[in-house]
């Protein structure tokens, strides 16, 4: 689990392609990697991957064919957002965040408001009925209240600070973005579907 708090912004270093999907380096940027081991799970732009090999200021994961079906962002030398697992006795900043990207969200407005900026993204079809107006939304891994909402897309207000330390600075319309709907839309979606196909 995570939090959608971004602890460092690093970049893809390299991309190795295989039969199974991609194997990525991640260099980790101001992330500290001194308590991180084999097995260990870090987001990467929302993304809960398993660390396969550690290196000094860098690390080793690999993205299965599935995962790469339903997620952006792993381009080499692109930048990415990195936050390690939660621990039990870690402070909760954002919300709960499973790093299981629901889908990929395109970028239609990013423009300033104020010291702010405005964030519009379409979603997938499937998608906005998950989506509620000041509910929370992970976007590449960040945690963010939903503003305004419609069947299609939502909006979200980004202050200076989550610009300044994310890979936000960087987006522009058009850019593809991975959605983490709340994990609370899943679970009442489900029951209200099994008491409908109860016989």
């Amino acid at each position: 689990m995570f939090t959608g708090i971004i602890a460092a912004v690093g970049d893809v270093a390299e991309v190795i392609r295989s039969a199974g999907g991609i194997s990525l380096r991640i260099d980790a940027g101001s992330l500290q990697l001194d308590d991180v081991a084999l097995g260990d799970s870090i987001a990467v732009n929302g993304v809960c991957l398993t660390v396969v090999s550690l290196h000094t200021k860098s690390f080793d994961v690999d993205v299965s064919q599935e995962t790469l079906s339903c997620v952006a962002g792993f381009e080499r030398g692109g930048a990415v957002n990195l936050e390690k697992a939660l621990r039990l006795a870690d402070r909760l900043g954002g919300h709960l965040v499973s790093g299981h990207v629901d889908g990929v969200g395109v970028v239609e407005r990013f423009e300033p408001m104020g010291d702010n900026r405005l964030l519009e993204v379409a979603l997938p079809p499937d998608l906005g009925k998950y989506v509620a107006r000041k509910g929370s939304i992970a976007v590449d891994g960040v945690s963010l209240t939903v503003n305004e909402v419609s069947a299609t897309r939502f909006t979200a207000n980004l202050i200076p600070h989550t610009i300044a330390n994310t890979n936000f600075a960087a987006l522009r319309p058009g850019a593809r973005v991975n959605i983490e709907i709340d994990l609370l839309a899943r679970y009442v979606e489900r029951m209200v579907f099994a008491q409908s196909t109860r016989p």
